[in-house]
């Protein structure tokens, strides 16, 4: 399986989030409740690990999480976004930094700037979506985790936005909203790059909104407005917007509310402790009481 060649522009990615990193924490709800629902499976681990990649930090909501659950541990922050990286230094004390060694680097998740076995666990909320080749970024973490050491992670999937994306159908033809994954070929990425016993589920979360432009605003203000490479590059007309947000409308509830639909994907794989230079084919696991989903 190659990758959607309407993977994120990646420059055009960085710019995004480093321009939303002064607000995006006003307006990242679902962020932090993916996150926090990634955070609650910690403990099913039954490890404790003292070295932990927070990969796609954001502002640093998980990397302060993570230091909270696991106080004795060194966490290393990692954002593409230098703007982003500082939101999270700021979040700890110059004494907490010294004190427990923890290091902000601003760099990519696909070449990931640190030695061979640095870490035990890799946490990473809501960035893998963003990655151009995810074998090459599951490859880097395989690399960098240490034997034993486990990849804790969530993705969107492509019915996320499903609703923004049938009303801007009814424009034209063109890429207006970021496309995603399926989650089987999110865990055959996994597998290529030989991580061990990967286990996915998916759920689906809904936000709702007065009006359409509200969750445009939004996007935008998050920094995940359309980055494809199909994308139009010119200035939407105001006649367009006005069929977007009036086709957006057929989707509006009983409760008078517009839904934004998020297909939310939960993995975790291993790095093996002991490992041969070719790995057989594997399957990963998916729990079929979550193919259905979950609405929240």
């Amino acid at each position: 399986m190659a990758d959607s060649p309407l993977r994120p522009d990646k420059q055009q990615m960085r710019a995004a989030f480093e321009q939303s990193a002064e607000h995006y924490d006003g307006v990242a709800i679902l962020q932090r409740e993916v996150a926090d629902r990634l955070l609650e499976r910690l403990p099913l681990l039954k490890m404790v690990p003292e070295t932990i990649l927070d990969l796609g930090s954001g502002t640093g909501y998980c990397s302060e999480k993570l230091a909270a659950h696991y106080p004795k541990a060194r966490i290393t922050a990692l954002d593409l976004a230098t703007a982003m990286v500082t939101k999270t230094r700021h979040r700890f004390s110059g004494w907490q930094r010294f004190r427990r060694g923890h290091q902000f680097v601003c760099g990519d998740a696909e070449s990931l700037p640190f030695a061979d076995n640095s870490f035990e666990m890799v946490f990473s909320s809501l960035t893998i979506q963003w990655c151009e080749n995810l074998e090459q970024t599951f490859g880097e973490i395989r690399r960098v985790l240490k034997p034993g050491g486990v990849l804790l992670y969530t993705t969107l999937g492509p019915d996320t936005l499903r609703e923004l994306r049938a009303s801007w159908a009814a424009v034209d033809k063109g890429v207006h909203v970021n496309t995603f994954l399926d989650m089987h070929d999110v865990g055959d990425a996994m597998l290529r790059a030989r991580l061990a016993e990967p286990v996915m589920d998916m759920e689906l979360l809904t936000m709702t909104y007065d009006d359409a432009m509200l969750l445009m605003r939004d996007l935008k203000t998050l920094g995940a407005h359309n980055v494809n490479p199909g994308r139009s590059h010119g200035l939407t007309s105001p006649k367009k917007i006005k069929t977007v947000t009036q086709t957006y409308e057929s989707f509006r509830m009983p409760d008078g509310q517009l839904p934004a639909s998020y297909e939310v994907v939960y993995g975790h794989a291993w790095r093996a402790q002991k490992e041969t230079l070719q790995q057989p084919p594997g399957e990963f696991a998916i729990p079929l009481e979550q193919l259905g989903g979950k609405h929240g």
